[in-house]
């Protein structure tokens, strides 16, 4: 399950198809070097996202 205090690249080596769910909230920036120690939480909060959208965008790609 992908939480909110994962950082953005620790799910992105865990499921690099999460590219795309980040891509489709407007997080382009996943390559960035904040991206390697923000936790999701943060990026949303940077990104002006709704957490728990994204956190259920991401975590259905876990479920399937």
């Amino acid at each position: 399950m992908i939480t909110k205090d994962m950082s953005i690249l620790e799910v992105l080596q865990a499921y690099p198809q999460a590219r795309d769910v980040f891509a489709r909230h407007g997080m382009g920036c996943i390559e960035c070097m904040g991206a390697e120690g923000e936790s999701l939480e943060d990026g949303a909060r940077m990104h002006g996202l709704n957490l728990q959208v994204l956190l259920e965008d991401l975590n259905r790609l876990v479920t399937g």
